[in-house]
This record gives C-alpha cells, structure tokens and sequence, in this order.
C-alpha cells in the first residue's frame, strides 16, 4: 500500500516492522558490537519491557531499530517518524515545520526537531565517489541566498550600505557552490566566501579529473583547463546562455527549486542551519524520478541512513 492511508503511518507496532525491515533485511544486527548472529540476540517480551526491545548477548546491551539512527531517544511516536520522513522526501520544494505540526498533531517544536533530525539524515554519506567521469559533464556554478547575519566589513573597516532597493549585493549574502553532474547527481556547499581559492577546492575534491567542466565566465574557474579533460564556458554577460552542449542550465534549475522552495516554503533560514537545508535539497534531487526513485523509495532511503556523529546540542 502507497500513500497517506498506509498503515505504518498510523499504527506504531507496523511502523517499527517496517523500520526493521529496511535496517535489518537480513537479520537483526547489534548496533553497540555489530553481531549479526541471531541465536546471540534475544528479543525481550513482557510488559516490563518496551516495544521493540532486544539483547545482544555478546555485548549484554540492549538496543532497539532507533539506536544510532536519528530517531534514538525520542518520544515522537514512530509511526509519526516515519510519516514525517515520507512528507519531506516526497514534496519536490520542501514542508515547513508548522505544516508538519498540523498533520502530525505534534507541537510546532516537535516538528521543528523531527525535520532538522531528518535533514541530518539527508546528508549525503561520508567518502562519496567523485562526480562525473570520462565524458561525462559536471557544471560548476555559484549563488547567492539570505543575508548574512555578521555583514563582513570592507577596506578600511566600512560596510556598504543597501542599494535603492534594499539589496547589499553578494558580499553581504550567504554564499553557495553547486556541481551538478548532467543528468545526474548534485553536490552543494555553503562557504564563507566564494573566492576563488575556495571555489577551485571544492571543484578539484569532488569532479573526477576526466570529466568535461561547464562553467560561466566567473574568473572563479579561471586556471580549470589544466586539471580536467576540458573546460568549457558560456558567457552569460554577453547573454550567451547555450552553445551547443556547453551550459549551466542544470546548476540554474536546481537553484531555481532551491530558492523557490525556500522563499515560498521555509521563508526564513539561519545561517547555522543553511547547511542541513541544502542537504536536503540535494537529497531529493539525487534522488529523483528521473533517476530511478519513486516516493517511496526515497523516504525508505532516509530512513536507513544512522547518524555516525554525534548530533549537535538542540537537534
């Protein structure tokens, strides 16, 4: 069954069935010690015991299918966890944290915590491959999204005051580095400042070295012929936007969801929290219908994923 009618949406013992069978699809397996033998883990029953409960008999703890994932520890009933995991990995632009208060029935700081836990789920595993490959295509593009909360002051220690319209121009705004690979994945990073020491880093650590570079005219990727198969650029001053095959027309759709998503969906962002935001844009789009994954797929994809490091304090 698909859908908002399905039962682990509603029923916590189904839920923590469903969990287990995406965590554990060959067995149980003990998260403090990694034993997957199942004559050595015991499943506890009684009513002095909680829902869920087992006992590794090699290490003598007791754990259940949240211990190490975003979900350890928390009160929220499961099966509102994994609603909540369904909502977020299925709306293309995002669900605001009061949406999410209201369909769960939860408090508005409830719904807060659950969506920032399941965007650290969303983070993408640690050690990726790099993107692109022989004869693949890789554009690199940056933008600028919400002002910063400490405008960096300029020579002399002034700061620039706003245009006509309010606006500071991109040293005063949260800078972001998109490589989106054709047709394929996309990689996002928040930096302090997109100068071209840090730009030129991020491209070399995650664009595989045969791989054909697209970029605009930015003096940020001026040096990139020597260490990629090409790099070719489109120069959008002179309004040249497409020439042939050459363009970032991937990189501008995707930070065209991004911002879309944001204004009209979440409407305000921290600075300190941008990260986990662009996290879980990436997530849906590395994981959409075009590449294979339906909404369901994608939110069970969420689910599996444990927190490895610890959490920050608050989330």
């Amino acid at each position: 069954m698909s859908g908002h009618a399905n039962p682990i949406f509603t029923d916590d013992d189904k839920a923590r069935r469903h969990l287990e069978k995406i965590r554990w699809p060959d067995g149980v397996v003990c998260p403090h010690c990694g034993n997957a033998d199942g004559e050595k883990i015991k499943k506890l029953k009684g009513k002095s015991h909680r829902p869920g409960l087992y006992q590794c008999n090699e290490c003598r703890e007791h754990f259940t299918v949240t211990v190490g994932t975003v979900m350890e520890r928390s009160h929220i009933p499961l099966s509102k966890w994994v609603y909540a995991f369904h909502l977020m990995a299925s709306s293309k632009k995002g669900i605001s944290a009061h949406q999410l208060h209201r369909m769960l029935g939860i408090t508005y700081k409830s719904a807060w915590f659950m969506a920032h836990r399941i965007r650290e789920a969303m983070r993408p595993e640690i050690g990726d491959d790099p993107l692109g490959g022989e004869g693949q295509i890789v554009e690199a593009d940056e933008t600028y999204h919400g002002k910063v909360e400490k405008p960096r002051p300029r020579s002399r220690g002034r700061i620039p005051k706003p245009t006509k319209r309010g606006k500071s121009g991109p040293a005063d705004k949260r800078a972001i580095v998109a490589l989106v690979e054709r047709g394929g994945r996309v990689r996002t990073f928040h930096v302090g400042a997109a100068d071209k020491v840090t730009v030129q880093k991020i491209v070399t650590d995650n664009v595989a070295r045969e791989s054909r570079l697209h970029t605009d005219e930015s003096r940020l990727y001026t040096g990139a012929d020597a260490l990629f198969a090409s790099h070719e650029t489109v120069k959008h001053s002179a309004k040249e936007y497409v020439r042939g095959d050459v363009h970032t027309n991937s990189a501008e759709g995707y930070f065209s969801i991004f911002k879309r998503g944001m204004r009209g969906v979440y409407q305000h962002c921290r600075e300190k929290h941008l990260h986990r935001y662009l996290a879980e844009y990436d997530f849906r789009y590395n994981h959409r219908i075009a590449l294979g994954y339906d909404d369901g797929e994608r939110a069970m994809l969420g689910r599996r994923r444990p927190i490895t490091l610890p959490v920050q304090p608050g989330l």
